[in-house]
Protein backbone atom coordinates (compact mmCIF):
# COMPACT_ATOMS: atom_id res chain seq x y z
CA UNK A 1 0.00 0.00 0.00
CA UNK A 2 1.44 3.01 -0.69
CA UNK A 3 0.01 6.85 0.48
CA UNK A 4 0.52 9.85 -1.88
CA UNK A 5 2.37 12.57 -0.54
CA UNK A 6 -1.09 14.76 -0.63
CA UNK A 7 -2.70 11.99 1.87
CA UNK A 8 0.20 12.53 4.53
CA UNK A 9 -0.18 16.79 3.70
CA UNK A 10 -3.62 15.92 4.48
CA UNK A 11 -3.20 13.83 7.97
CA UNK A 12 -0.57 16.24 9.04
CA UNK A 13 -2.91 19.11 8.74
CA UNK A 14 -5.91 17.14 10.65
CA UNK A 15 -3.22 16.81 13.48
CA UNK A 16 -1.79 20.29 13.75
CA UNK A 17 -5.83 21.62 13.88
CA UNK A 18 -7.22 18.83 16.38
CA UNK A 19 -3.33 19.69 18.69
CA UNK A 20 -4.42 23.20 18.02
CA UNK A 21 -7.73 23.16 19.17
CA UNK A 22 -6.66 21.27 22.50
CA UNK A 23 -3.83 23.63 22.95
CA UNK A 24 -6.23 26.38 22.94
CA UNK A 25 -8.64 24.97 25.24
CA UNK A 26 -5.73 24.00 27.66
CA UNK A 27 -5.74 27.27 29.03
CA UNK A 28 -9.54 27.54 29.83
CA UNK A 29 -9.76 23.96 31.37
CA UNK A 30 -6.73 24.73 34.06
CA UNK A 31 -8.30 27.60 34.87
CA UNK A 32 -12.28 26.29 35.76
CA UNK A 33 -9.91 22.95 37.16
CA UNK A 34 -8.23 25.23 39.62
CA UNK A 35 -11.10 27.25 40.47
CA UNK A 36 -12.90 23.67 40.80
CA UNK A 37 -15.86 23.60 38.82
CA UNK A 38 -17.36 20.70 37.56
CA UNK A 39 -15.65 20.79 34.20
CA UNK A 40 -11.68 21.48 33.83
CA UNK A 41 -8.65 20.20 32.26
CA UNK A 42 -10.42 17.09 30.61
CA UNK A 43 -13.52 18.19 29.52
CA UNK A 44 -12.52 22.18 27.88
CA UNK A 45 -9.57 20.17 25.41
CA UNK A 46 -11.98 17.46 24.74
CA UNK A 47 -14.88 20.17 23.88
CA UNK A 48 -12.52 21.75 21.44
CA UNK A 49 -10.96 18.88 19.39
CA UNK A 50 -14.47 17.01 18.88
CA UNK A 51 -16.16 20.24 17.73
CA UNK A 52 -12.84 20.67 15.69
CA UNK A 53 -13.10 16.91 14.32
CA UNK A 54 -16.41 17.21 13.67
CA UNK A 55 -15.76 20.37 11.21
CA UNK A 56 -12.98 18.46 9.67
CA UNK A 57 -15.56 15.17 9.48
CA UNK A 58 -18.40 17.11 7.33
CA UNK A 59 -15.65 19.13 5.40
CA UNK A 60 -14.18 15.93 4.06
CA UNK A 61 -17.90 14.21 3.63
CA UNK A 62 -19.46 17.00 2.37
CA UNK A 63 -17.44 19.96 1.01
CA UNK A 64 -16.36 23.15 2.52
CA UNK A 65 -18.69 24.84 0.84
CA UNK A 66 -21.94 22.52 1.04
CA UNK A 67 -24.76 24.01 2.26
CA UNK A 68 -24.78 20.97 4.76
CA UNK A 69 -22.17 22.87 7.06
CA UNK A 70 -25.25 24.80 8.49
CA UNK A 71 -26.70 21.73 9.77
CA UNK A 72 -22.75 20.46 11.35
CA UNK A 73 -22.73 23.61 13.37
CA UNK A 74 -26.40 23.41 14.06
CA UNK A 75 -25.84 20.25 15.81
CA UNK A 76 -22.16 21.55 17.39
CA UNK A 77 -23.97 24.17 19.03
CA UNK A 78 -26.66 22.22 20.40
CA UNK A 79 -24.75 19.33 21.66
CA UNK A 80 -22.37 21.81 23.48
CA UNK A 81 -25.18 23.98 24.84
CA UNK A 82 -26.49 20.55 25.96
CA UNK A 83 -23.21 19.49 27.86
CA UNK A 84 -22.67 23.56 29.57
CA UNK A 85 -26.13 23.23 30.48
CA UNK A 86 -25.27 19.58 32.76
CA UNK A 87 -22.71 22.58 34.03
CA UNK A 88 -25.27 24.59 35.57
CA UNK A 89 -26.82 23.79 38.99
CA UNK A 90 -29.76 25.64 41.25
CA UNK A 91 -29.48 26.13 44.69
CA UNK A 92 -32.90 27.89 45.87
CA UNK A 93 -32.84 30.86 44.17
CA UNK A 94 -29.55 31.20 42.96
CA UNK A 95 -27.81 29.55 39.87
CA UNK A 96 -24.32 28.16 39.96
CA UNK A 97 -22.21 26.83 37.03
CA UNK A 98 -23.14 29.52 34.29
CA UNK A 99 -19.64 30.57 33.62
CA UNK A 100 -18.44 27.28 33.35
CA UNK A 101 -21.63 27.02 30.90
CA UNK A 102 -20.70 29.90 28.61
CA UNK A 103 -16.83 29.23 28.80
CA UNK A 104 -18.10 25.30 27.65
CA UNK A 105 -19.61 27.21 24.54
CA UNK A 106 -16.98 29.52 23.49
CA UNK A 107 -14.49 26.72 23.87
CA UNK A 108 -16.63 24.41 21.54
CA UNK A 109 -16.70 27.82 19.01
CA UNK A 110 -13.43 27.86 19.28
CA UNK A 111 -13.20 24.30 17.84
CA UNK A 112 -14.98 24.44 15.13
CA UNK A 113 -13.42 27.88 14.35
CA UNK A 114 -9.84 25.76 13.96
CA UNK A 115 -11.79 23.05 12.27
CA UNK A 116 -12.61 25.80 9.62
CA UNK A 117 -9.38 26.77 9.61
CA UNK A 118 -10.01 30.43 11.44
CA UNK A 119 -7.19 30.67 13.71
CA UNK A 120 -7.63 34.39 14.45
CA UNK A 121 -10.98 33.89 15.52
CA UNK A 122 -10.23 30.98 17.70
CA UNK A 123 -7.09 33.07 19.32
CA UNK A 124 -9.46 35.35 20.06
CA UNK A 125 -12.04 33.28 21.11
CA UNK A 126 -9.28 31.02 23.51
CA UNK A 127 -8.00 34.68 24.84
CA UNK A 128 -11.09 36.45 25.81
CA UNK A 129 -12.14 33.53 27.69
CA UNK A 130 -9.64 32.52 29.79
CA UNK A 131 -8.68 36.21 30.37
CA UNK A 132 -12.67 36.74 31.54
CA UNK A 133 -12.69 34.06 33.67
CA UNK A 134 -9.34 35.08 35.10
CA UNK A 135 -10.06 38.93 35.14
CA UNK A 136 -13.48 39.02 36.13
CA UNK A 137 -12.65 37.30 39.90
CA UNK A 138 -12.20 40.95 41.03
CA UNK A 139 -15.01 42.54 39.80
CA UNK A 140 -17.12 39.73 41.19
CA UNK A 141 -15.77 40.42 44.45
CA UNK A 142 -15.98 43.26 44.84
CA UNK A 143 -19.80 43.17 43.60
CA UNK A 144 -20.08 40.88 45.75
CA UNK A 145 -19.05 43.33 48.52
CA UNK A 146 -20.78 45.76 47.52
CA UNK A 147 -24.54 43.73 48.29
Amino acid sequence: MRIEISSLYEIGSHLINLGAAYGLALPIGWDRETEERSAGIRTFPLVAVASCGFVLIAIAVLGKESAGQARILEGLITGVGFIGGGAILKHGGQASGTATAASLWATGALGAAVGYGLYDIAAFLGLMTFMTLRGSRHLKKAANIQQ
